[in-house]
């Protein structure tokens, strides 16, 4: 008989976990769900929650999709999240609230941006196993070259999350919150 894996209860290699719902949840609180192209705080087209749009999604600033296409372009970007974050601490063991962090920090700033060459400390501290200092390199607070507020936040959440699977938003009440199921 199999033992059940559950990276909810305890640490398993990054190869079994997917992004789980409550970080779906997250990031669509982080990223907003917007059906209509527009330019992020970087200036570059956006559409769902936070999807980069590229050419082969034949979208230009102004479009519209609709909820359903939102959805499909999420879930194909966790993909390649997921991806990125099995390739990224190898044979690391992570619980559940761990490999989402890490899933919301590729998500957001891309791959390239946790390569060994720019971000050495996180590489070193996944090397090492060292998760506190995992947790520390979590924080990216620039956009554009200029230090974002919404990033700041952002941050704080994902290091809640690695260390004490607190998903909860940390910005004051009232400010920009969706959910998938409001939008």
């Amino acid at each position: 008989m199999e033992l059940t894996r559950d990276a909810t209860q305890m640490r398993i290699p990054a190869k079994h976990i997917g992004v789980s719902d409550a970080m779906k949840e997250t990031l669509a609180q982080e990223e907003g769900v917007r059906l209509t192209v527009y330019r992020d705080v970087a200036g570059y087209p956006t559409v769902g929650v936070g999807h980069l749009v590229c050419p082969e999604d034949r979208l230009k600033v102004g479009d519209t999709i609709s909820f359903e296409r939102a959805l499909r372009l999420l879930e194909n970007d966790l993909r390649q999240a997921e991806r990125a974050v099995r390739r990224l601490v190898g044979d690391l063991m992570l619980y559940q609230h761990e490999f989402d962090a890490l899933a919301d920090l590729v998500y957001n700033v891309g791959e390239g941006n946790v390569s060994e060459n720019e971000s050495p400390m996180l590489n070193r501290a996944i090397a090492r196993g060292e998760y506190r200092d995992i947790a520390r390199e979590l924080h990216y607070y620039h956009a554009a070259g200029a230090k974002a507020k919404g990033l700041v936040y952002r941050s704080k959440r994902r290091e809640a999350i690695f260390m004490d699977a607190k998903y909860e938003d940390p910005r004051p009440a009232g400010i920009g919150v969706t959910r998938l199921s409001d939008a």
